[in-house]
């Protein structure tokens, strides 16, 4: 979705925006945090929330998760929320999806999807086309910035660009790529 985060901060120079991170260690915490000002790079205002919730446990400790939940819904009013995929099979992804549904019900949710060993992606419904040079700035950022994640087979600039290419053939974006994400439920003011 780091594409989609750029488009917004050029497009919407007055918006405000809140990164919530619910797990990290020391090493990732850094890396959340160099992504998040780079991408939201711009914006008249942005905060950058990093918590330590125990990784791979969030169902276990769904009530202090649930609890935390509760406390942003207090001091954010968000237009539209990005979150993990409703179909993520990894458990703390779920769980963070389930919690946003059940804490911001009447908002605009853009849930996004990510490449792992899992192969639980799906077939979106709303897609953000990108150029082939906001592509390539997003691509370069996530392999600068997470330098944790290298480790992993998934984690190339190939996996990254073949995903963006699928996804802009199934929305016939101008440059061929784009971010996809799965709206279940979007009203329309008319």
């Amino acid at each position: 979705m780091g594409g989609s985060i750029r488009k917004l901060v050029r497009s919407q120079p007055d918006a405000a925006f809140v990164w919530v991170t619910l797990s990290s260690d020391a090493q990732r915490a850094v890396e959340t945090r160099a992504a998040a000002a780079r991408l939201l790079a711009g914006a008249k205002e942005a905060s950058v929330r990093v918590e330590r919730f125990r990784p791979s446990y969030f169902p276990y400790d769904g009530g202090a998760i649930k609890d935390y939940f509760e406390t942003l819904k207090q001091s954010v009013r968000p237009d539209l929320i990005f979150t993990h995929y409703q179909r993520d099979l990894h458990q703390d992804h779920r769980v963070a999806n389930e919690l946003t549904w059940n804490t911001f019900r009447d908002h605009l949710i853009l849930e996004y999807e990510i490449p792992k060993y899992d192969g639980d992606m799906g077939s979106p419904n709303v897609f953000v086309p990108l150029t082939a040079d906001e592509l390539n700035a997003k691509i370069d950022l996530l392999l600068e910035c997470f330098p944790s994640q290298k480790s992993h087979a998934w984690f190339t600039r190939s996996t990254f660009e073949a995903i963006a290419r699928l996804r802009g053939i199934e929305c016939n974006a101008p440059d061929g790529f784009a971010e996809a994400f799965y709206v279940r439920k979007a009203t329309l003011t008319i």
